[in-house]
């Protein structure tokens, strides 16, 4: 075998090109493979049956075909969501510039945390994150960090306002109860909020929820009555949480009325636009944003409405400064002599230490399409939503939630006379169904309250190649299986 040739060479260098493109077409073929093997959106069958073909796999003898028949496998066993009935989450079919770039990344393996491992990528990060925090309208003494996602950013937003309001110092045992801090946020806001405040010490139930309308939005009264609530047990606002498009409906809270509020009571206005963040990048859309210049922090993932493969979190600070907290001297990667010899360090900016660059994906994305060509895929994405939700009324046996923001539509099979609980049920089966035949991947989310009747389905739509036939075969689909989850129930 001649060098650089087999499994055991290097990516990068003169010679990892060369190691790379035989491997680089196994892996196409592999994938192509699997595709054909799966035939559809999800493999049917039960999760037992994937685990077992995943086992017996894994079992195989070490060889040079591992590559090729592990890469089939996964993608004979994986959710495709470019398939146009595979969308339940809000999991996008990536850009294929944006994967070859990801390729180039993983060839070369940088690091973020010095500038001696990653001297190009360290200068991209930096221009992308100030190209963004101008596309949100933060000022040029914004500063941010690439990160895993909205999880991530949430902790991060969320930990810097703890540490502006409260000094960086987490003594919750010796506060008295009407000292206690708070973060206020909708319902319909992310579960990484409580996880956060839980890892930041502060407890779950510092966290106060506000109340939504149907459409999940925040209502902007409540928030300031909860907040006069807070004020008058003697309890302290570290942060407003305001939600740039729910995980569920899309739904953007009332930007400008968190702002104030937050400035009101000398809260942390933290927006988490993990979803809605794509909507900056469309004319049409981006008005539905007004206000999120006004954030303190910002969270944003384009591995949603940007179309990059996952990670591809960003997280913004409007002022540079706030970050102090964060800031750590390690003498083996961010030297202090180094640094005023002009070498540059993200280490304080982000909460891990070695990080790939995930910021040249999204360079490279912006470079090819530019703004205005990933609004246009936002628009197509936005207008399948529309179309959905027109198909969806005009079916007798689907029910609309509410008219779609962004591009999720929420919805539920819904049979004249079922009440509120066989209703759940149906809706809970049928989309088993749809998975276990291998028909589709549909969301299911439930409603903010409590009893039953509130089990929905949503289709998050992120494939902007998508086209109505496609939407109205899926939707044929969702009735199909709801009827025959009615026909099991009238025969128990």
């Amino acid at each position: 075998m001649r060098p650089g040739a087999g499994a055991d060479a290097l990516s990068g260098g003169t010679a990892g090109p060369e190691a790379l493109r035989p491997l680089l077409d196994e892996v196409l073929a592999a994938l192509a493979a699997g595709a054909a093997d799966r035939a559809g959106p999800i493999p049917a069958g039960r999760p037992e049956e994937t685990a077992r073909q995943v086992a017996a796999a894994l079992a195989e003898p070490p060889g040079p075909g591992a590559l090729a028949r592990l890469t089939r496998l996964l993608a004979a066993y994986a959710a495709d969501p470019a398939d146009p009935a595979c969308a339940a989450h809000l999991h996008c079919p990536p850009l294929a510039v944006a994967a070859a770039a990801d390729l180039a990344v993983s060839a070369l393996n940088p690091s973020q945390d010095s500038w001696d491992q990653a001297p190009a990528a360290t200068a991209l990060e930096t221009a992308v994150l100030a190209e963004l925090a101008g596309l949100a309208g933060l000022p040029s003494t914004a500063a941010g960090v690439l990160t895993s996602g909205g999880t991530e950013s949430n902790l991060m937003g969320l930990m810097l306002a703890r540490d502006r309001v409260l000094g960086g110092r987490v003594e919750l045992d010796g506060l008295p109860a009407g000292r206690r801090p708070r973060i206020l946020a909708s319902e319909a806001a992310h579960f990484s909020v409580q996880r956060a405040a839980a890892v930041l010490g502060l407890g779950e139930r510092a966290v106060r929820t506000v109340p939504v309308d149907r459409t999940l939005r925040m209502d902007g009264d409540a928030l300031a009555e909860a907040l006069a609530d807070t004020a008058r047990l003697g309890e302290t606002p570290i942060a407003v949480v305001a939600t740039a498009g729910t995980t569920d409906t899309g739904a953007v809270d009332p930007l400008h009325r968190a702002a104030d509020l937050a400035a009101q009571y000398g809260a942390w206005l933290h927006v988490d636009a993990a979803y809605g963040g794509g909507a900056l990048f469309s004319d049409r859309l981006a008005p539905l944003l007004d206000g999120i210049a006004r954030a303190d922090s910002l969270s944003l993932d384009w591995h949603k409405l940007g179309w990059q493969p996952a990670a591809a979190g960003v997280f913004l600070v409007r002022r540079a400064e706030t970050y102090a907290s964060l800031a750590r001297r390690a003498v083996y990667l961010n030297p202090a002599d180094d640094e005023q010899a002009g070498y540059p360090s993200l280490l304080g900016l982000s909460l891990r230490t070695t990080r790939r660059p995930d910021a040249f994906k999204l360079a490279v994305t912006l470079a090819t399409l530019g703004r205005s060509g990933l609004g246009a895929l936002v628009d197509a994405c936005h207008r399948l939503a529309l179309l959905t939700a027109e198909a969806v009324e005009a079916e007798p046996a689907l029910e609309l939630h509410c008219p779609p923001v962004l591009t999720t539509a929420v919805f539920r099979y819904r049979p004249e006379g079922a009440e509120p609980a066989l209703l759940d049920r149906l809706n809970a089966e049928l989309r088993r169904d749809l998975l276990r035949t291998g028909r589709a991947v549909v969301g299911r989310t439930e409603l903010p309250g409590e009893g039953p009747g509130r089990v929905r389905l949503k289709l998050t739509l992120l494939n902007p190649h998508t086209a109505p036939e496609d939407i109205a075969g899926l939707l044929a689909e969702i009735v199909r299986a709801g009827r025959r989850a009615e026909e099991t129930h009238s025969g128990t």
